[in-house]
């Protein structure tokens, strides 16, 4: 499986770990990040996604203490082994539609594509 794509708009009304943390969070709920699945270090995704480690740490401790993941020593951080049967995003919900939308659009999808995906979702 390729890694998902995690993708944080700077110039959002929403606070950067806050997009951080739902696209997390949306990501082992779709099952994209599966359980154990290893995340890129604190260090490492600020530096991808050019913000402050802080802010990544933030939203790795708000995802820790919520269950979705766990830090290990020498292992780095991994999507928890059970991490919470229905795992509910606390954000707005269009903060997640704003984060899917780029997250489509970085990956070349137009909105027709986009419209078609939301609609095959609500189908499932």
């Amino acid at each position: 499986m390729t890694a998902p794509r995690i993708a944080v708009d700077t110039t959002s009304a929403v606070p950067a770990y806050e997009q951080l943390r739902t696209q997390v969070v949306g990501l082992v709920a779709a099952g994209q990040l599966e359980p154990g699945a290893r995340l890129p270090s604190v260090r490492q995704l600020a530096t991808d996604l050019g913000i402050a480690p802080g802010t990544v740490g933030r939203a790795y401790r708000e995802l820790e203490n919520a269950g979705v993941i766990e830090t290990r020593r020498r292992t780095g951080t991994h999507v928890a082994a059970e991490p919470p049967v229905e795992v509910k995003p606390t954000g707005d919900l269009l903060a997640l539609a704003v984060g899917f939308v780029r997250a489509a659009r970085a990956e070349g999808a137009g909105p027709d594509d986009i419209l078609a995906a939301v609609g095959e979702a609500l189908r499932q």
